[in-house]
């Protein structure tokens, strides 16, 4: 039996999610989708345009949630649209994304990327809320393994750091690769990531984090519990349900 790799199982796990929400009508034409950034949400950005080529569907107004997804929309003839457009409303029918890391309950570490910020604005203003993901990112507690992302303004790092700290965290300001200095999103800010040694409680987390001046905003999902499809190195793809 053929062994997945983790590339193969986050092609999979998108365009199972993409295939079966179309043959279950959750995507249907005319819908208002928000589309996620990295490397398990792009291969579900081109199985949908895939749809839309073929005329599976129409009519769908996408909003990305970075340069990197909107410049993907571009290539494949998706219409990108903002939210805040009067054909969306500022609000979503269903967003689909990957995730960095997912506990039992379906909480979420994201922003590995550095998108978190649009990711989040996206997410929780979705009726409904998909992730894709490969096995590896199925864990028991959020915190401890990936570094979790604070998107800071600049003038705030310190002080930010400092009340990360007494929080227990280990704190990083994540660095650019080919570029020197630190990573700026695209909204024009810093990243701290960050990570505990023992478990913490993720929706705790995410209302303190949000607390301290200078957060713009903390990569833990948990208030739009998504629904999670994994997929495994046997092939096989696992479907859990938001939790009730």
């Amino acid at each position: 039996m053929k062994v997945l790799t983790q590339s193969e199982q986050k092609v999979l796990a998108a365009t199972t999610a993409v295939e079966r929400l179309i043959d279950e009508n959750r995507i249907h034409s005319g819908m208002k989708i928000g589309l996620g950034t990295g490397s398990t949400a792009m291969p579900a950005v081109r199985r949908l345009a895939d749809f839309i080529k073929d005329g599976t569907i129409s009519d769908i107004r996408a909003v990305a949630t970075s340069f990197q997804t909107s410049n993907a929309c571009c290539d494949l003839g998706i219409p990108v649209y903002s939210l805040n457009d009067r054909a969306v409303g500022g609000h979503l029918d269903l967003a689909i994304d990957g995730a960095d890391e997912i506990d039992p309950r379906n909480n979420l570490i994201k922003g590995g990327g550095g998108a978190l910020l649009r990711e989040k604005i996206i997410a929780y203003n979705s009726t409904a809320f998909i992730i894709v993901a490969d096995s590896s990112k199925a864990v028991e507690t959020v915190g401890t393994g990936f570094a979790l992302p604070v998107e800071i303004i600049a003038e705030a790092r310190v002080p930010v750091q400092n009340s990360l700290e007494k929080l227990g965290a280990d704190c990083i300001l994540r660095e650019a690769v080919r570029k020197c200095g630190p990573v700026i999103t695209d909204n024009g800010n810093q990243i701290l990531d960050c990570r505990w040694q023992k478990p913490v409680n993720p929706v705790e987390m995410e209302s303190l984090i949000n607390s301290f001046p200078g957060v713009v905003e903390v990569g833990f999902f948990t208030r739009n519990v998504p629904d999670v499809f994994i997929a495994n190195p046997d092939g096989s793809v696992t479907f859990r349900a938001c939790p009730e």
